[in-house]
């Protein structure tokens, strides 16, 4: 899920959720008591209810809302469970605060979600030891998960600091509407074949739109996500094979950022950030106001949800230039949390196959679990909002094409700056390529003590 530019993604935008905290709060800003006043040392197990707090970014796709309902499901199941999230829509702050709690411990939700460009960090020796090792607290069967996912989340020593929910195999969602007003073909197999294999075709096809172009409308949202897309797709990202960050050499974000460069340049791009707090990315999926989107399985829950009903069936969905992953997350449970024990087993049930399957059928958040991302359910299932669109069969399709890249523990802070002190100034106050990449690297070398 990112995601800032590592929101779901999930990467993540303005989920709705059961409980959300708005205002400045980023996180759960108190422990988990039990409500009758007690602090819930013993699990709660008395008269009172235990309430836990889950601390996510993006579009999990749990609430009781627009989500598979799964919190009023397993509240149902444990009659002296009460859920909360708090759900928040950027990304870094949300890692950042976390952190901080982490350290103090204090502060922290009784389950915290980690994005993927963090849990190299969560895993490293410094914040290893501030999770429960879900690898032996709440009955998870690691089985379940891609073998490559557990690793992800697994510490040094052995430990399992997080269960997978989703992954994030990428495609390019694309308005039906503007791409015929655009004389552009609307067919989805038509609109893969005008960018197949190389995204220097998908930046060509752009400039075809930009030519006849509805008045007010761009190409594709924003140049940030275009480079996110397109790093997502290249197997060396930000750190070398041994996991060490490498970024100044990556032919991948080479890759990327001379393709956002050139989007942002030659006038393809809405100049939009996304995931803003000002919500006016979400905004402009309601106007239509750009004509594609990349579209990792996470972001067709957010297309949903900020499109809105007046566009449901404009949008569809086709395959990417090249294949890649971008986004997928992790429910961590804090050592400093009040209810460690409760929280590790609604982790694992949240994140067992059945409730993938629940999930994504609402949300369309591809799973991470085995069985899940071959089964019947993922494979031929629809999204009501995309109408007969083949959503499960081209996200699992792109999900068989994935190869998980070598991951640092500072990749998340380096794709932020990339993103938003980088391209989104080069997209938005013209900034020179070459200062902008200057500024990049100034601000790693000033944030980032390797």
């Amino acid at each position: 899920m990112r995601t800032s530019s590592s929101r779901r993604g999930r990467r993540a935008a303005i989920a709705a959720v059961a409980v959300v905290v708005t205002g400045t709060t980023l996180l759960t800003g108190c422990g988990s008591d039990d409500d009758n006043g007690g602090k819930g040392g013993g699990g709660g197990q008395g008269t009172g209810k235990i309430t836990l707090r889950v601390g996510t970014f993006g579009s999990f796709g749990y609430d009781d809302k627009t989500g598979a309902k799964l919190y009023a499901e397993y509240e149902r199941l444990h009659p002296n469970i009460k859920i909360e999230e708090s759900n928040v829509s950027d990304g870094q702050k949300y890692w950042d605060t976390l952190k901080l709690r982490l350290s103090q411990n204090s502060g922290v939700a009784d389950i915290q979600a980690v994005e993927v460009g963090y849990i190299a960090e969560a895993t490293g020796p410094a914040m290893a030891n501030k999770w429960i090792d879900l690898g032996k607290e709440g009955g998870a069967n690691l089985g379940d998960f891609l073998d490559w996912k557990v690793k992800q989340a697994t510490t040094g020593d052995g430990k399992v600091i997080g269960l997978g929910t989703d992954i994030g195999p990428m495609a390019v969602c694309y308005n039906k509407d503007l791409f015929a007003k655009a004389k552009l073909p609307t067919e989805r197999d038509a609109v893969a074949k005008l960018w197949a294999g190389d995204w220097a075709k998908f930046i060509e096809t752009g400039e075809k739109y930009k030519a006849a172009a509805p008045a007010g409308t761009s190409f594709h949202d924003s140049a940030s996500g275009l480079f996110n897309a397109v790093i997502s797709s290249d197997p060396v990202q930000y750190a070398d094979t041994s996991g060490k960050l490498d970024w100044e050499n990556s032919p991948g974000v080479k890759k990327a950022w001379e393709t956002a460069v050139k989007a942002a340049q030659g006038g393809l791009t809405a100049k939009l950030r996304q995931f803003d707090e000002k919500g006016t990315w979400n905004a402009a999926f309601k106007n239509s106001k750009f004509a594609t989107v990349a579209c990792p399985s996470w972001m067709t829950g957010i297309i949903k949800d900020q499109a809105g009903p007046a566009n449901q069936g404009k949008w569809d969905i086709a395959a990417p230039p090249v294949a890649g992953n971008w986004g997928g997350a992790f429910l961590a449970v804090p050592k400093s949390g009040k209810h460690t024990k409760e929280a590790a087993a609604l982790a694992a049930w949240l994140t067992a196959p059945e409730q993938h399957a629940k999930v994504f059928a609402v949300n369309g958040n591809i799973p991470s679990s085995k069985d899940t991302l071959t089964s019947s359910t993922v494979q031929e299932a629809k999204l009501p909002y995309f109408g007969d669109t083949p959503v499960g069969k081209i996200f699992s399709s792109a999900a068989a094409g994935i190869t998980p890249a070598a991951i640092s523990r500072y990749d998340g802070q380096v794709k932020t700056f990339l993103t938003d002190n980088g391209i989104l100034d080069i997209e938005q106050r013209g900034t020179d390529p070459a200062k902008a990449w200057e500024n990049v690297k100034k601000l790693v070398d000033d944030k980032i003590d390797q």
